[in-house]
């Protein structure tokens, strides 16, 4: 008892692993004594000696779930991995209805009980995140993430910022999956070239006003870092999954399999500017290059000129000043409109119709404040080209057109610039110019070989084109360029599509199960992905898919799909066939 009468409250630190069974319910409707039957199965034959072995203690089982504490979150992790990969296991081996589970793991401060009952938001939390989880994966508060990011050897997708009930904060999460389970991350090989790795410049200013200032001067040195023929350079979505985080230079290097990490800051007063920069070996820690720079908000664009040519140099000096000189980019007249852009890009990316409506916006600000502003325009023509392929527009040939006329006048003003050639190119494949395409995506890859996003739309292109060993090979290409894109699902639902137009529906399924875990909000996988299950006759799972849609697209229809995507008359014929058996209305 405490000095005032009050039962004394007993806390401690855990990892909570809290976990059920994926369609309990349903389950147990279609068949209740074999349902519980493999429920008691599941506990004593997978995830009471999962636990046991990795020091876990079971807190309670519930009909479809279970509770179980850890002292240490990289156990919690394993034992949790172990589980989903043995269930996975029982699926392949078993025809009826396999059971999954959904688990989710914190680490926080928790309240117990004598009786060895546990409870607070350490608890709540882990709870949450289970049901975030997809079926057969695992979520992961950031704290267990911070914990065994660097001890086990699994891919984590970060899957943001999301929201949940009864928690006041929105929690960040990440994801453990692939084909399912937790896919062990490959090593990188080092390519036998200079490569490097541009991380987010931090913004040390009190105000975050103009924290855009340095995301865009670490976009601008990527962009033209990336257009030096003989460096390999990882590409900007993926250094960004970096930013606000203390990092490890040489773990960077392993993420991502690159030589050198270029890290710097920026620090703003009024029109003031000073800008530091350093060039690390990370694969042996060894700094090559460090340099401070001075001077007001209008001299930004020459002070980053300065630094990629400095890296340049501390690289590899033999590259000639006429190289770096072609690799700048066209500037802005307006610094209002350059911040605009730089706030744009990560809706841009998010390939859903809510940011898309966001980037829109931001864009067209932009673009009264500097309407000859070519990256401004190409942006705003990928996002009109975003709103037709995704059935998300609503006047599909006045999207069209607009895309094209904004990726034309960008290309006019910036003929040489790869981004806008890229944007261009989109453009001409949606209004099924393939050839004008190709021309275009070819062109930009010679300027910029590095950029994973002209890759990528070269992959869509072949697929489009009924050449779908070429699209895998470039949708390929595109991830090893960027392989910590939140953009990745892109090229995964790519081979998932490549697949499905060469017939093999459950490889096509497998990379688009991927692409839709990887990024549960983009809806439009689901076309391809309910065709895939119905033509290889799983009908359950296509109906699900469909639900999906509907969800998101109220009032879609075979039809609509049909116009959207520019794949050849044979592929959308058995598109529309499968989407007609998995029961979405004509």
């Amino acid at each position: 008892m405490s000095g005032s009468g009050k039962p004394k409250v007993l806390r401690r630190l855990a990892a909570v692993l809290a976990a059920d069974v994926v369609g309990f319910s349903t389950l147990m409707g279609e068949d209740e004594e074999g349902t519980l039957a493999q429920v008691k199965s599941l506990r004593r034959e997978i995830i009471e000696p999962r636990a046991v072995e990795h020091h876990g203690r079971i807190v309670k089982t519930t009909g479809d779930g279970f509770l179980v504490e850890f002292s240490s979150p990289t156990e919690s992790v394993q034992c949790a991995v172990e589980m989903q990969e043995a269930l996975a296991s029982r699926a392949a081996d078993k025809s009826a209805h396999p059971l999954q589970l959904r688990i989710g793991i914190n680490l926080g401060e928790i309240i117990f009980e004598e009786d060895g009952d546990i409870y607070g938001d350490g608890v709540n939390i882990a709870a949450r995140l289970e049901q975030l989880a997809q079926p057969g994966a695992i979520c992961i508060s950031a704290k267990v993430y911070e914990e065994v990011r660097d001890k086990l050897p699994y891919s984590f997708q970060d899957q943001g910022e999301q929201p949940v009930k009864n928690i006041t904060k929105p929690l960040r999460v990440y994801s453990l999956f692939g084909n399912g389970v937790a896919a062990t991350q490959a090593r990188l090989a080092v390519p036998d070239r200079p490569s490097i790795a541009v991380l987010p410049f931090d913004f040390m200013s009190e105000s975050r006003d103009g924290e855009f200032l340095a995301d865009g001067l670490s976009e601008d040195i990527i962009a033209a870092l990336s257009r030096i023929r003989s460096f390999f350079v990882i590409a900007r979505n993926s250094t960004f999954t970096y930013k606000g985080r203390a990092v490890n230079v040489q773990q960077v290097s392993r993420d991502l399999g690159v030589r050198y990490v270029l890290e710097g800051s920026v620090r703003r007063s009024r029109d003031k500017v000073r800008i530091t920069a350093q060039l690390i070996d990370a694969t042996t820690g060894a700094h090559l290059w460090a340099d401070r720079y001075d001077g007001t908000v209008e001299d930004i664009f020459d002070l980053q000129d300065r630094i990629t040519t400095s890296v340049v140099g501390a690289i590899q000096p033999s590259i000639r000043a006429a190289e770096i000189e072609r690799a700048r980019r066209k500037r802005p007249d307006s610094l209002n409109a350059y911040d605009l852009v730089m706030q744009a890009l990560p809706y841009v990316w998010s390939l859903d119709a809510t940011s898309n409506e966001v980037a829109s916006r931001l864009l067209d600000e932009a673009l009264k404040l500097d309407p000859t502003y070519p990256l401004a325009l190409s942006l705003a023509s990928w996002c009109s080209g975003q709103r037709v392929i995704y059935n998300w527009s609503t006047n599909p040939e006045s999207d069209r057109r607009d895309a094209l006329e904004k990726a034309q006048l960008a290309a006019g003003l910036a003929s040489d610039d790869p981004f806008v050639l890229t944007v261009l190119g989109a453009a001409h494949t949606i209004t099924r110019e393939f050839q004008t395409a190709l021309y275009l995506l070819e062109k930009a890859l010679v300027l910029d070989p590095n950029s994973a996003w002209t890759w990528n739309r070269s992959g869509w292109l072949r697929t489009f084109r009924d050449d779908p060993e070429t699209g895998i090979a470039h949708f390929e290409r595109a991830i090893r360029l960027s392989p910590f894109d939140p953009m990745i699902f892109n090229s995964y639902a790519g081979i998932g599509d490549a697949h499905f137009v060469t017939g093999h529906y459950a490889e096509a399924i497998r990379w688009l199960e991927k692409a839709r875990l990887a990024h549960p909000k983009a809806a439009w996988i689901n076309r391809f992905l309910a065709a895939s299950y119905a033509l290889d006759g799983r009908r359950q799972e296509a109906e699900a898919c469909v639900q999906r849609l509907l969800t998101m697209y109220p009032g879609l229809t075979v039809t609509a799909v049909k116009a959207a995507p520019p794949f050849s008359q044979e592929v959308i014929a058995r598109l529309c066939e499968g989407l007609q058996q998995a029961g979405l209305p004509e």
